[in-house]
Order: C-alpha cells, then sequence, then structure tokens
C-alpha cells in the first residue's frame, strides 16, 4: 500500500515585501510555488503565503535563509 504524499508546505511572512521577496527567490531557484492567502490559524502578519510542494520545501526554506528572507512555515494539523 502506498502512503499519501505529504500536504504542501505553506510559508507565511510579517511583510508583503518578504512574500514577494519570497516568491522571487522560488522564482530564480525554479521551485514551483503558488501565491495564496496566509491561513488565519497561521496567525501571519502579511495576508499572503506561499505554497510549496513538500519534497522542495526544505530547498525552498534553504533559498529563503540564504537571501535573508524572514518566513515561517506552516503546516495544518491533520
Amino acid at each position: 500500500m502506498t502512503q499519501p504524499a505529504p500536504p504542501p508546505t505553506t510559508f507565511v511572512f510579517d511583510t508583503t515585501h518578504h512574500a514577494i521577496w519570497a516568491e522571487e527567490v522560488a522564482e530564480e531557484h525554479a521551485i514551483p510555488v503558488e501565491v495564496i492567502p496566509a491561513p488565519p490559524e497561521a496567525k501571519a502578519s502579511c495576508g499572503l503565503a506561499l505554497r510549496a510542494h513538500a519534497a522542495r520545501a526544505e530547498d525552498l526554506s534553504k533559498a529563503l535563509r540564504d537571501s535573508g528572507v524572514d518566513f515561517r512555515t506552516h503546516r495544518p494539523v491533520p
């Protein structure tokens, strides 16, 4: 029996500037992301978030850290 794929990872930010910057960093590193509204339960200061496939979440985290983008990850509790 195959296990279900892990849910995507949501990246949340304190400012819109950081959200847009993060989208640019993802594009520069060829990491596909989707801009989505920040989930209310994430209690983010910014209304924008990025959703990345779970398999690329660590790649995006590293790219954002290396670029100096402040972020938090949010994974819904099942």
